[in-house]
């Protein structure tokens, strides 16, 4: 890190010219760059955007965000899902990782050693009571639960995670991991929200252990 994290309310509604505007306010904090790693809240590929969840996947579905910013920036840009972005910078690279991270919603990236593995939007899946992920622990469950009930639900959530996938590690971040108050099992641990800024550096190295979507 050479400079500390800046932060800026995310408006909404937050079509594509309104977060290029606010990304551009954003940037005008920070000291000079020569690339750009961005974490985007949804499914990309190829540099476009597939869903947009928390933004509307009407107004996004299709839109060519790494142009876009390429053209704004004039600087060389990576689109990447942001808890895959996160992920590249916790996993040991050994055996099948999971990373869950619980913010406004729900983010989950598989790798399997130390290959990103294709989308899952699990966050959209319905879980329990027909809800979905993101309904069932998202901030908005949070907000609305309370604590102890939203740790059950984290909890029971992680269960449901680990019977699907088997998956040997599992790195919990994002703003509301500091709230869980279970005991996590010993393949499991909360690791720093640092880490959906330094996993942007994963995708610029040269040894081919970036992104594939």
């Amino acid at each position: 890190m050479t400079a500390k994290p800046a932060r800026i309310e995310t408006p909404y509604p937050c079509p594509p010219e309104v977060l290029l505007s606010t990304l551009r306010e954003l940037v005008r904090r920070l000291p000079n760059f020569d690339r750009v790693s961005v974490g985007f809240p949804g499914v990309v590929r190829d540099g476009k955007v597939v869903t947009a969840p928390h933004f509307g996947n009407d107004i996004w579905r299709g839109y060519r965000l790494t142009g876009a910013l390429q053209k704004a920036w004039r600087k060389p840009v990576r689109l990447l899902n942001d808890a895959d972005m996160q992920g590249f910078a916790v996993i040991c690279g050994q055996g099948l990782e999971l990373v869950v991270t619980l913010g406004a919603g729900v983010g989950t990236a598989v790798f399997r050693h130390g290959e990103l593995m294709p989308r899952l939007e699990l966050s959209q899946h319905p879980v329990f009571g027909g809800k979905t992920y993101n309904q069932y622990i998202g901030d908005k469950a949070l907000k609305t639960i309370g604590r102890a009930e939203w740790n059950k639900r984290v909890r029971k959530a992680l269960g449901s995670l680990q019977i699907l996938l088997n998956y040997d590690k599992l790195y919990i971040g994002g703003g509301n991991a500091r709230f869980i108050a279970f005991k996590l099992d010993k393949n499991a641990k909360i690791v720093s929200n640092r880490a959906g800024i330094l996993g942007g550096i994963a995708l610029w190295r040269a040894n081919g252990r970036r992104r594939r979507r």
